[in-house]
């Protein structure tokens, strides 16, 4: 795992400086603490930072191949190189270290961006070919790693994270207003967009080259969803079993100590079970929380002993989180509203202190229709046939009624959020649901100075473009689809990268594995979400190793009481950040509306968790990168 950059100038009589290169790299000293390498070679340059998973002693990088005419760097892991090292061998290419990253260069050599189809794995490249001018840049399936970059008049700049970006002297701090936009309604930025108005991130499963200046980007891989097979469950099942054995067998190539985290949940005691066959003793880690209503270690400790596995747990009291919300932004390279970053923070520190590489469950929930927002759709398809009188004049004055309780994903907090999305379209209701702040209350919220500056009023119009491929397809395929483009991507596996890469921890995520996403997208959706009950499949291949009522639970968010923090324990911090003369200064949004929110939660008449979370990390994401 590591972090890259580069610059590369649209003319050659322009040279990328060293000494920038480095800037950029030391802001990304977290994600690779291990070693540096650079290489500036004509128009084009390429740093790295380096953690040493793989040929400890000999994959250093930037790398090249036989002829010195390309380099490479990579963050990430090549899971089939061992086969296509031999494959590239046979073709007559001359191998000198057992690193992964060999075979991109080589395989660049051979295929050239063909290259790309063949690599299993997580990863963002970047390829400097000094023969033909071109920069390539390449973002794995999923996106799981991420990867910036700014387009500019005579040059292009990328780096894995944004604030590397920032050290570069022609990368300006213009805000995007409408992504900012974009972050309030979905508490991420989804790509292209990234939160600055001159940078992008590349989207997950896409290449772009830079030659002489001109710049394009094209996908290289989807997963629309297409016709379902005819398949059976047992039969389902067989195939799963057998694609997770091979997928989790090559995911534990390490030449340094690995472990798996272990949440109790089908997802990570399913990656967890398959990693316990191909190792010895196999370590797996959990944190549990002082809060009841948020512990889940009971649960892991009952999976690790019926796997076997050697356990490690930590219980973190309030006080870690408490401090963890002032230090978002040494985590966070851009605004991120989702707080459960905290926990895998904690997470992902704890486990650091043992080994160097984690399995997690991720992918579980975007792929087998894990969430509750999948049935609740169903739910409210049949709800909708109700009477228009009877849901407007009994059942939504009920739902308002409901006392508001801070535990987690409670009955109250539920309802009303599912109330709350119905007559809208169902992109839209899923949109409500996952995010914070809908178009309407954006425009509330909004200045009217900001309102009048945004190149077009809130909507949810990129999520439409983005589901757009799937329109064919099922209700639940659609949005399967829409929250693998989107949700994941830009949300839960951005807040994993960060979260490890801040403790020098590689997270892997087996689930995500192009050979398991695919089988996933081909099945029907009855073997994913039958009747209401989530993750059918996935729960009839856990049942064969795990205790009945782990398989049987339903989904547990990683999460934090924030709506009883946001009324006592960051009470004070709350008010500070979101002042009314602090926001006045600033000019996006109107004080009293953020006071209202403030105000009702503080009283106990709202449960506003997400809107003050999602506003209280912009603020303080903003305070520390001060866009323009």
């Amino acid at each position: 795992m590591c972090g890259i950059v580069g610059n590369v100038f649209a003319a050659g009589d322009r040279t990328p400086a060293l000494e920038v290169l480095r800037r950029m790299a030391g802001r990304l000293r977290h994600r690779g603490p291990d070693d540096e390498g650079f290489v500036v070679a004509g128009r084009g340059g390429l740093g790295l930072r380096r953690l040493s998973i793989i040929d400890l002693a000999g994959g250093r990088q930037p790398m090249t191949g036989e002829t010195g005419r390309a380099w490479v760097v990579c963050n990430g892991e090549i899971y089939n190189h061992r086969e296509l090292t031999e494959e590239l061998r046979a073709a007559g290419h001359r191998f000198t270290t057992r690193s992964d990253t060999e075979v991109i260069v080589h395989g660049w050599e051979e295929y050239g961006l063909g290259v790309l189809e063949r690599l299993e794995g997580m990863f963002a490249i970047a390829i400097w070919d000094e023969s033909t001018r071109t920069l390539m840049l390449a973002r794995d399936r999923a996106g799981i790693k991420p990867l910036y970059y700014a387009l500019l008049a005579d040059q292009l700049v990328f780096a894995s994270e944004l604030g590397a970006m920032l050290e570069h002297p022609a990368v300006d701090r213009a805000l995007d207003l409408a992504g900012l936009s974009c972050y309030l309604a979905h508490e991420y930025v989804p790509a292209p967009r990234a939160i600055l108005r001159h940078v992008r991130k590349l989207r997950a499963g896409h290449w772009l080259t830079y030659t002489d200046g001109r710049a394009k980007v094209e996908p290289y891989w989807d997963v629309a969803p297409g016709p379902a097979r005819a398949v059976g469950a047992g039969e389902a099942v067989a195939e799963l079993r057998r694609a997770l054995d091979t997928v989790v067998r090559q995911h534990l190539i390490s030449d340094v100590p690995l472990g798996v985290f272990l949440s109790g949940g089908i997802d990570s005691s399913t990656v967890a079970a398959f990693a316990a066959r191909h190792v010895g003793r196999l370590k797996t880690f959990a944190i549990g929380f002082e809060d009841r209503s948020f512990d889940e270690s009971a649960r892991a400790r009952r999976v690790a002993r019926a796997l076997g596995t050697e356990h490690h747990e930590e219980t973190v009291g309030p006080r870690a989180g408490l401090e963890l919300i002032a230090r978002l932004p040494d985590l966070l390279d851009e605004p991120l509203g989702d707080a459960s970053l905290l926990p895998t923070y904690l997470l992902s520190r704890f486990a650091r202190a043992s080994v160097t590489v984690a399995l997690s469950g991720d992918g579980g929930d975007e792929l087998f229709a894990g969430y509750p927002t999948y049935p609740a759709h169903r739910l409210a398809r049949a709800y909708a046939r109700v009477p228009a009188l009877v849901r407007e004049r009994v059942v939504r004055p009920l739902v308002a009624l409901l006392p508001v309780s801070g535990g987690d994903l409670s009955l109250d907090f539920r309802l009303k959020r599912f109330v709350a999305g119905i007559g809208l379209g169902e992109v839209e209701r899923h949109a409500a649901w996952m995010g914070s702040f809908t178009p309407a209350e954006q425009r509330e919220l909004f200045t009217a100075d900001t309102l009048a500056r945004l190149p077009a009023s809130p909507s949810y119009e990129a999520f439409h473009e983005i589901s757009a491929p799937a329109a064919a397809a099922t209700p639940l395929a659609r949005l399967l689809y829409l929250d693998f483009k989107t949700y994941l991507g830009d949300g839960v596996l951005a807040k994993v990268d960060r979260a490890s890469m801040a403790c020098s921890l590689e997270v892997r995520v087996p689930l995500l594995d192009r050979r398991i996403v695919e089988l996933a997208a081909s099945l029907p959706d009855a073997l994913k979400l039958r009747g209401f009950t989530t993750k059918y499949l996935l729960r009839r291949l856990a049942s064969e190793f795990l205790p009945g009522d782990i398989v049987r639970r339903g989904k547990k968010g990683f999460g934090v009481p924030l709506a009883r923090w946001f009324r006592h324990d960051l009470a004070g911090l709350l008010g500070d950040v979101l002042s009314p003369e602090r926001l006045r200064r600033e000019g996006l949004f109107r004080p009293h509306v953020v006071e209202r929110l403030v105000t009702e939660h503080r009283q106990g008449r709202h449960d506003h968790r997400k809107k003050l979370y999602t506003l209280l990390a912009w603020e303080l994401w903003a305070a520390r990168y001060r866009p323009a």
